[in-house]
Formats: structure tokens, sequence, C-alpha cells
């Protein structure tokens, strides 16, 4: 049951991962430091956006659950 944890979490973090780099800079940060800034106007529809932003909340609350599954497998375990 750790072991398989264990891998969800794997999955789940490289995941987590790649869905925040996929996301469209909002602010002065280090995209506009890579030309995030410049293409203001020419960025994906808002549906896209909004699919992109539930499907990060969805893996990053499954990401969650994984950290206290481990937890308390690890807590409990004879």
């Amino acid at each position: 049951m750790i072991l398989l944890f264990t891998v969800l979490l794997v999955i789940t973090s490289s995941l987590l991962i790649l869905l925040v780099l996929l996301h469209k800079g909002r602010g002065g940060g280090l995209s506009d430091m890579f030309g995030g800034g410049v293409s203001s106007g020419l960025g994906g529809s808002s549906v896209a956006e909004r699919n992109l932003d539930r499907l990060t909340v969805g893996i990053g609350v499954i990401w969650f659950a994984c950290i206290v599954a481990l937890g308390l497998l690890m807590a409990y375990r004879p």
C-alpha cells in the first residue's frame, strides 16, 4: 500500500510541476525576463486557462491526499 501511494505521489508531483509551468505568467516576475510579458494578447483562450486551473487544482488535491495518506501509513505501520 505504501508503494502504491509513493508511485502515485511521484506521478502527481511530476504532473503538478508540468501544469504549473504551463500557466501563463501574470506579473513582472521571471516570466517577463524570458519574453512572457511581450505576448500579452496572443495567449490562449480563457476557457483553456480555466480548464488548466481546474486540472492543476485537482492534481494538487490528489497530491495532498497522497502526502496525508503516506504520513498516516508510516505513522501507524506495525
